[in-house]
C-alpha cells in the first residue's frame, strides 16, 4: 500500500473525516458495537460476533493487528475477505485516498484499512459491525462511528510513547469512545482508570454498565478444552456456559461481550439460553493462550504487555497442570521487556529467547542479556530464529518423556504468535 508502518501515530482524525465525507459517511449505515480498552479486545470483539451471528444477523468485524494475513482484519459472517474482494475494496476507495492524500495529508496504512473495512461492511451489507481501535480511542482512526454501545476492556500501560506513560493519561484517550447518550460496557478496571471513564461517561450523560456491579462472572471452573461459566448479564442469569477459551479474563471478556448484546436488545428479557451457550460454544480466538499442539503441549499466546502477561500467566496456572514449562519468547523492542520477563521468571523452568519476523523484534542477543539477569544464565537459551526456537524448547520438553508433564509456552507477541501459528500449520484465525 506504501502507506508507512501502521505504529506510526498521528493525533488527527482530519484524513479520516475528509475521507468518510467523500464516500457518503458508509460507517453510518448499520450500528456498531466500538471497542477500546489494553488487552482483550480481539477476543471480545469475536466473541460479541458470535453472539451476534447466533442471532441471523449479518455481521462485519474489524480487529487488529492480524495473526497470519491482513484480510483477517475485515470479516464478514466470520470470514475474512476473500483476496479477490480484499483488492476490489481496495481498489473502490483508492481514488478517494488519493484525492485526501493531496487536499488534506497522506492517508495512513491503518486509516486506509478503517476505510476499507467500512466500504466493505456497508456494500455487504452487514446488519450490525463489531469494531475494534487500534491504538487508544479518541484520536483512533474508527471513531469516527456513531456507536450504539462502546465496550472498554481491561487498560493498563501500553504504547506509552503515543498514549501517555500513566494510566490516567491512556484512559482519558480510550474514554474518547464513549459518546452522548450511548451505553458503556465496562470491563473490571484498575481504579484509576474507573475513575477517568466514569466521568467521561457523566460528562456525555452515557449509561453504564460495569463488571462486577451491573453484571458478571458468577462462576467458573475448568472443564476439558476451556472453562464451564456461570454469568450475570445485565437481564439474566445465564447458566453452564461452555467457554473454549482459557482463564479468567477470557471469562471476563465472555461476560462483556453478552452485556453488550443485551444492551443491543430490545425488551427486559434476557437471550435465549440456548442461543447464548451454542455461541460461546463455537467461539475462537486465534493465537490467546492457543493449544497449537500436543505431546508436548504447545501453547501460543500474544501477550505484549505486562498486563496481557498477567493474565495469561494465571491462565496458564488455573488451565494447565504442566510439570514443568519452557518459555519462547521474541519481543518487540519498544515494549516493556523487562516487565515481560519479570512475569515469566517464576512459572518456566528454562526460557528460549529469539526474534520474530518484525523488523521492530528485539534482537535475540540482547533480549538474552536481559533475560540472563532475571533467571540466570544456566536458565537461558539463544535461537536466532523462531523455528529453531520452537524446535529447542521442544526438545527441552520431549526429554521429560510422554508423560512427564512439561509444556512449551511461545508468547511476547502478536507478530510471535502469528509467526509460530504458521510455522506449526495452524490453521484458521
Amino acid at each position: 500500500m506504501g502507506r508507512g508502518v501502521e505504529w506510526q501515530f498521528d493525533p488527527t482524525l482530519d484524513r479520516i473525516v475528509a475521507l468518510m465525507d467523500l464516500l457518503g459517511s458508509p460507517q453510518r449505515s448499520y450500528p456498531v458495537v466500538h471497542l477500546a480498552g489494553t488487552n482483550g479486545k480481539t477476543s471480545t470483539a469475536r466473541l460479541t460476533e458470535s453472539l451476534l451471528m447466533r442471532r441471523n444477523l449479518r455481521v462485519g468485524r474489524f480487529t487488529s493487528p492480524h495473526l497470519t494475513s491482513v484480510r483477517e482484519r475485515i470479516c464478514v459472517d466470520g470470514v475474512p475477505l476473500s483476496e479477490e474482494r480484499f483488492v476490489e475494496v481496495y481498489q473502490d476507495v483508492l481514488p478517494y485516498i488519493e484525492l485526501i492524500d493531496k487536499q488534506v495529508g497522506k492517508v495512513s496504512f491503518f486509516e486506509t484499512l478503517t476505510v476499507m473495512a467500512f466500504a466493505a461492511f456497508a456494500d455487504a451489507p452487514v446488519d450490525i459491525a463489531v469494531i475494534e481501535t487500534g491504538m487508544g480511542g479518541t484520536w483512533d482512526a474508527t471513531n469516527v462511528v456513531d456507536s450504539a454501545v462502546a465496550v472498554i476492556t481491561p487498560i493498563s500501560l501500553d504504547h506509552t510513547e503515543y498514549l501517555g506513560d500513566d494510566v490516567a493519561t491512556i484512559s482519558e484517550e480510550k474514554a474518547g469512545i464513549i459518546k452522548p447518550h450511548i451505553t458503556a460496557v465496562l470491563a473490571q478496571q484498575d481504579v484509576t482508570a474507573a475513575e477517568v471513564l466514569m466521568r467521561r461517561a457523566a460528562e456525555v450523560e452515557a449509561v453504564v454498565a460495569r463488571e462486577g456491579l451491573e453484571f458478571g462472572v458468577l462462576a467458573n471452573e475448568v472443564a476439558v478444552g476451556g472453562q464451564l461459566l456461570r454469568l450475570q448479564g445485565l437481564k439474566g442469569v445465564y447458566e453452564e456456559v461452555f467457554l473454549p477459551l482459557y482463564g479468567a479474563h477470557q471469562a471476563s471478556n465472555a461476560v462483556c461481550a453478552l452485556a453488550a448484546v443485551e444492551v443491543l436488545t430490545a425488551g427486559d428479557d434476557p437471550l435465549d439460553q440456548e442461543l447464548v451457550r451454542q455461541a460461546f460454544a463455537a467461539a475462537s480466538s486465534p493465537g490467546r493462550l492457543e493449544v497449537v499442539r500436543r505431546g508436548p503441549t504447545v501453547l501460543v499466546d500474544a501477550a505484549h504487555n505486562p498486563g496481557g502477561m498477567q493474565a495469561t500467566i494465571e491462565a496458564v496456572h488455573e488451565s494447565f497442570d504442566f510439570a514443568r514449562l519452557i518459555g519462547v519468547v521474541a519481543v518487540m523492542a519498544d515494549k516493556d521487556v523487562r516487565g515481560l520477563l519479570d512475569l515469566l521468571e517464576p512459572i518456566v523452568s528454562e526460557i528460549v529467547v529469539t526474534r520474530n519476523s518484525s523488523p521492530r523484534s528485539m534482537e535475540p542477543a540482547e533480549l538474552a542479556e536481559l533475560a540472563e539477569g532475571l533467571f540466570g544464565a544456566d536458565r537461558v537459551r539463544v535461537a536466532d530464529r523462531l523455528d529453531d526456537a520452537i524446535d529447542t524448547a521442544v526438545g527441552l520438553a520431549d526429554e521429560d518423556g510422554e508423560f512427564g508433564g512439561a509444556g512449551v509456552l511461545i508468547t511476547g507477541s502478536v507478530v510471535t504468535a502469528g509467526d509460530a501459528r504458521h510455522l506449526l500449520h495452524v490453521e484458521g484465525a
